[in-house]
């Protein structure tokens, strides 16, 4: 066997050089709550519990195993690669990070087979399986070790994976403990060449976050030869290079690390700013990712080397684990409905937020289907810079639907997008935080329909108007008036075509929170005494109120709708709040049939008060009416206009541009 510089690790009799894809991996010891995404241990209720290895002094995690041993003899973490088993017990690869997704390099690479190879101390068996599309696992081989340097090497072919399938391996001990000093899985590297990589993230005011990042990335170097350098864009004012720690960190990863600052020209403009400094850097790859977000290091080796072995050039993404709930898979892959230009799960059953503690890889049929996805989020995507070079950077919308339109203009120039399990990020779910009535609405009305503009395939864009046009009555009878003038100012800005598009990548955030201002239902106070006690001089009967159904959506929303526009609100209603809800019951079928109402934020952290304004709700419904019969009317001249100008708003000179006037660009 040799090593080269590149990340090779197995050559064989006829002097094949075989690369690795994929390493096992265990979590660092302040993250053993994850240890369900990485072993399993065949105890479903089995939780997980911190000790120490007094006679080694190596941090370990102790799982309850399906075995007659004691817990304190349970399975035992020994390090980033290795694990030790008890005595007559099995542990199980088959996990998120550490089965081998063989459907996925069956369909996207030249890879026919691969290579399974297993380190181990001590007596025992490997027992290799593998999974089909429909989920049903079968028995491949069992393999007998034994000795202080046991090594199992298994040839593994990928033909029977063209809709789904893994394979994984398990471990077995025999009479006395065994240990899995490592594993790898290999796949012959003839032909392919490690592209390097630019890893970009972008922050605004998580200095934090990147610091914590850096270090694993540091931490794990050896692992990561490809990664020739980390761009940090520093969008925000609590400055990254201010942050405790950082010098020692830049001193570690010298010029390889890069800090910009930049002016607040939002997610696109840092994500931008990233594909310009990989273009620069003529890197093979820019990897883009949040700020607020904890990495699997292991991950990024992955998704470069899955990019190197790609038949085409192809963007590869990763997944998203719920931050605040570190066993949960929120987002397995995401597809457009071309109809209604809306996003959503890709595949057939699958699920959002499976969680791993209550069923195992094993018992998650759905995810053994290979998912074929149109886009992937930014939280972590590669891309490869040829594609940058041919369409482009990212569409300058300063937040929202930059990943979805960049991977849809992609797919459309034949580059496709993979989400590839066993690469992900832990990172705040959705259900945390509801950005459609923040600051961020204007950017989800005005950013949708300008990808529909560019890209819908149907005459004034199938669906987006009319639904737009209800979630607007909507935003309404909710009497979230912040809201709905944020999307009328969206309307307005798509109507004035993609000229202005650079101009208000600084400006329309300022705006916009400048109108949060102007309306007590954008308006958050921590404290719920903030505000009058709630008071009502005839309580409504609502005990049973339930979501209407059928025709009853129609019924309920023309009488509120005539109510919202016609009756004047009870006088009492603007001194005190007439009812107090929970974000989750704050919908607007509930919300119709107040004059106002205090509601908890998605988030916990405050609350705001709603408050029922005929005036404004007529001046708002006949704008957004008004707008919209606009749009319908100049659609295909303006979905020629922005097709005409994207090439030129996307390119780098555009780009370089505005980042010129934001910050500095080096010779």
């Amino acid at each position: 066997m040799t090593a080269t510089t590149q990340d090779t690790d197995r050559t064989d009799t006829e002097g094949t050089t075989y690369r690795v894809l994929q390493e096992l991996v265990f979590p660092a010891k302040d993250r053993f709550p994850t240890q369900p995404l990485y072993l399993d241990s065949r105890a479903d209720t089995g939780t997980a519990v911190q000790q120490e290895d007094t006679k080694e002094q190596r941090p370990q995690i102790v799982v309850n195993v399906a075995s007659d041993a004691a817990a304190t003899n349970g399975v035992a973490i020994l390090g980033r690669t290795s694990v030790r088993v008890p005595a007559r017990s099995t542990v199980s690869f088959a996990t998120y990070f550490n089965a081998f997704p063989a459907s996925y390099w069956r369909h996207n690479t030249h890879l026919r087979e691969v290579v399974l190879r297993v380190r181990t101390t001590g007596r025992g068996t490997v027992n290799v399986h593998s999974s089909n599309a429909r989920g049903e696992s079968v028995p491949v081989s069992v393999h007998e070790v034994s000795g202080t340097d046991g090594l199992t090497e298994v040839e593994l072919p990928l033909k029977a994976f063209a809709d789904g399938g893994w394979y994984w391996f398990d471990a077995t001990a025999g009479d006395q403990e065994l240990e899995v000093l490592g594993a790898q899985w290999l796949g012959d590297g003839t032909g392919t060449t490690q592209g390097s990589v630019t890893l970009q993230i972008t922050t605004m005011n998580k200095p934090s976050y990147c610091l914590t990042n850096a270090r694993l990335l540091d931490e794990q170097r050896d692992h990561l030869p490809q990664v020739a350098q980390v761009v940090i864009v520093d969008q925000g004012n609590q400055k990254v290079v201010d942050e405790p720690g950082f010098g020692e960190v830049q001193a570690r990863f010298g010029d390889r690390l890069r800090v910009i600052d930049q002016g607040n020209l939002g997610g696109a403009g840092g994500f931008a700013r990233g594909m310009y400094e990989a273009v620069r850097a003529d890197s093979t790859y820019v990897l883009l990712m949040d700020d607020d977000v904890e990495i699997e290091p292991e991950a990024v080796r992955r998704i470069s080397v899955f990019a190197d072995f790609c038949k085409r050039p192809t963007l590869v993404g990763g997944h998203m684990i719920d931050l605040l709930n570190p066993t949960k898979i929120h987002n397995f892959g995401e597809a457009m409905d071309p109809y209604s230009f809306q996003y959503g799960p890709a595949g057939e059953g699958v699920e959002i937020g499976h969680d791993f503690r209550h069923s195992n890889l094993r018992g998650t049929a759905w995810m053994h289907r290979r998912i074929e996805v149109d886009y992937n989020a930014w939280w972590m995507c590669l891309i490869p810079t040829q594609v940058v070079r041919e369409i482009g950077l990212a569409l300058p919308v300063f937040i929202k639907w930059d990943d979805v339109e960049y991977g849809i203009r992609a797919k459309a120039a034949g580059y496709r997008t993979v989400s590839l399990p066993g690469v992900a990020v832990w990172h705040l779910a959705w259900a945390d935080k509801d950005d459609t009535i923040s600051w961020q609405a204007y950017f989800h009305k005005r950013n949708q329909l300008v990808a529909a503009l560019l890209h819908s395939p149907f005459d004034r864009g199938g669906e987006v108007l009319g639904r737009n046009g209800i979630k607007d009555l909507r935003h309404l009878l909710s009497m979230q008036y912040f809201a709905e003038e944020a999307r009328v100012l969206a309307l307005r800005d798509v109507l004035a075509g993609p000229e202005t598009l650079h101009e208000l990548l600084p400006q329309r955030i300022r705006d916009v929170r400048r109108m949060m201002t102007q309306h007590s239902d954008a308006v958050y106070e921590a404290d719920l005494d903030a505000y009058p006690t709630v008071a009502s001089a005839k309580p409504l009967r609502t005990r049973r109120l339930s979501a209407p159904h059928g025709l009853k959506v129609l019924t309920s929303a023309t009488t509120a709708v005539v109510r919202h526009l016609a009756v004047r609100p009870q006088e009492q209603a603007g001194q005190h709040p007439q009812v107090h809800l929970p974000y989750q019951d704050a919908r607007w079928w509930r919300l119709a049939r107040y004059d106002s109402a205090l509601v908890s934020a998605s988030d916990g952290t405050g609350y705001t008060w709603y408050k029922r304004s005929p005036r404004e709700a007529r001046a708002l419904m006949a704008e957004s009416l008004r707008l919209h019969a606009q749009l319908a009317l100049r659609w295909p001249e303006l979905s020629r206009r922005y097709r005409a100008a994207l090439p030129e708003v996307t390119s780098m000179e555009a780009w370089e541009a505005t980042f010129r006037e934001h910050s500095e660009i080096g010779a």
